[in-house]
């Protein structure tokens, strides 16, 4: 299988949480049954991504990165590449090239779909269509910062660095996520 034919089996079988989460579905879906390149950074003027918050084990803290180049508080992740197969794969290498930690446990399913705008391929009208996946650290984690970041900390969920909503609805939906499974 391809990574575009995991995307569109991955997406194609998420039962969005809400509506604004099914549109956006909708709209991943039909990128890539337009685009077998939508998962390409030179796909412009959208492109897929793929993401993960990374959080502690028990649930109570998660790990953001400050973004070299945004300079903004964010969770991990990035460009598919060539040698990523999943959605899943491509979330995992990020947030372990992102966050040093190995060992990453990374659910099936997305926990959230995300579009936004950026500066990408030269272009200010692009935008990232980031699949956004929840990834949980092992007990003691240690992550290491890599060159994509400023920083990298781990924050309790209720104390959250200045972000973005984007990343706040992420964490919300990790505590949901969390709590059905402790249920």
């Amino acid at each position: 299988m391809s990574l575009h034919s995991d995307a569109y089996a991955l997406l194609s079988g998420w039962d969005a949480p809400d509506d604004a989460q099914a549109t956006l579905r909708d709209d991943y879906l039909a990128l890539l049954r337009d685009r077998p390149d939508a998962l390409d950074r030179s796909c412009l003027p959208h492109h897929l991504t793929a993401s993960a918050l990374i959080v502690s084990s028990d649930g109570s803290q998660v790990l953001l990165t400050l973004h070299r180049r945004l300079r903004r508080w964010l969770q991990t992740g990035g460009h598919c590449e060539d040698g990523d197969v999943t959605i899943r794969g491509a979330a995992l290498r990020e947030a372990t090239e992102e966050s040093g930690i190995a060992g990453l446990q990374v659910d099936a399913e997305p926990l959230r779909l995300d579009r936004h705008s950026l500066t990408c391929g030269g272009r200010d009208d692009a935008q990232h269509l980031d699949v956004q996946m929840l990834a949980v650290a092992a007990a003691g984690a240690v992550p290491a910062m890599s060159d994509e970041s400023l920083d990298l900390a781990w924050f309790d969920v209720d104390e959250l660095p200045e972000t973005d909503d984007s990343v706040r609805a992420l964490v919300a939906a990790a505590q949901s996520r969390l709590a059905q499974a402790l249920a």
